[in-house]
């Protein structure tokens, strides 16, 4: 079966979207990172970015918020790229924990891996292993410059996001002495727990995300760049982990409800893509308790049901003027 939706219809929808959840207050900023309590809750903004390049948005696109969780997708493509889907297999894994992202509980349940790169512990292993190892500054470099790549443009990092992250990152720092311990880190612990929170206290907007996302549903060809970021085989693996695990123990009753993958972050932002169709973000600082923000859950299960789109579907999408 093959469905015609149009870009007008994409961008009344995206409106009606923003208009209908706007005013909504549930939720809370997260407040175990003191930088994300004080972020103004009331911003809202959607981003969709189409595999021609164009780039539809409403409210607070250019707005520059942490991207934290989201950014394990980030460097899971980066050490795909440089390792290959196989290798990521056996060095970290493909299974949701079931479990929340920072789960310690779900490490130690399985100390033969840490599941997914797309959780906490899984993707401290994933910066342990960018190359070149042993040498900081060139994988934070690495880091960054895949960031900017499938962004479109370059993040910024936001010190005072970084600092506090630092300062309050207990919970990580067990995690990655776990991963020593069970000899699932693959460079110095303490650095690769750096790396990773750096790369989580980028700030980025809904728009970049939805560019990223662009580019992952297109095979890994940036449509705004025009540029090949990542190997086009490796755009399948990356798009089942967001699909398996990317609301962490909510994913099922998400893909449930919205059809399509999507990784979220606790300092609002969730991004999300249709493969052959479009990426999509949306940003919203208060989350629900299990970290995804609830506006942008909202907006993004909205413009999906209404225009009729669904991984699951068999529909044949085709996106016309």
């Amino acid at each position: 079966m093959s469905i015609n939706i149009s870009i007008s219809q994409i961008k009344e929808v995206t409106h009606q979207a923003y208009e209908e959840f706007k005013t909504n207050t549930v939720g809370k900023n997260a407040d175990y990172i003191p930088f994300l309590a004080n972020v103004d809750k009331n911003l809202f903004g959607i981003s969709i970015c189409l595999l021609n390049g164009q780039t539809i948005t409403v409210g607070d696109t250019d707005y520059s918020f942490g991207i934290e969780s989201v950014s394990k997708v980030h460097t899971a493509i980066l050490v795909l790229q440089q390792y290959g889907a196989e290798e990521i297999l056996e060095m970290i894994g493909a299974d949701a924990t079931g479990l929340p992202f920072n789960s310690i509980f779900a490490l130690l349940l399985e100390t033969d891996h840490p599941s997914t790169p797309l959780v906490n512990a899984g993707a401290i292993a994933a910066c342990s292993m960018v190359l070149p190892k042993g040498k900081a500054d060139e994988k934070w470099n690495a880091i960054l410059n895949n960031i900017t790549a499938l962004c479109g443009s370059a993040p910024h990092l936001l010190d005072e996001l970084y600092k506090s992250e630092s300062e309050t990152n207990f919970n990580n720092r067990s995690i990655a002495w776990l991963l020593k311990n069970f000899n699932r880190i693959y460079d110095d612990p303490p650095m690769a727990l750096d790396l990773y929170t750096r790369q989580c206290s980028l700030g980025v907007t809904s728009t970049q995300l939805a560019i990223t996302a662009a580019t992952i549903a297109n095979g890994g060809f940036n449509p705004v760049t025009k540029k090949q970021v990542f190997n086009s085989e490796l755009a399948a693996p990356i798009t089942s982990l967001i699909a398996t695990v990317g609301f962490y123990e909510r994913t099922g009753d998400w893909m449930y409800k919205s059809g399509i993958p999507a990784k979220t972050g606790v300092g609002g932002g969730i991004m999300g893509l249709m493969p052959g169709i479009m990426g999509i973000s949306a940003f919203a600082p208060p989350i629900d308790k299990s970290g995804n923000s609830v506006k942008a859950q909202l907006a993004i299960k909205y413009i999906m049901n209404k225009l009729g789109l669904n991984v699951f579907s068999g529909k044949q999408i085709n996106i016309v003027e």
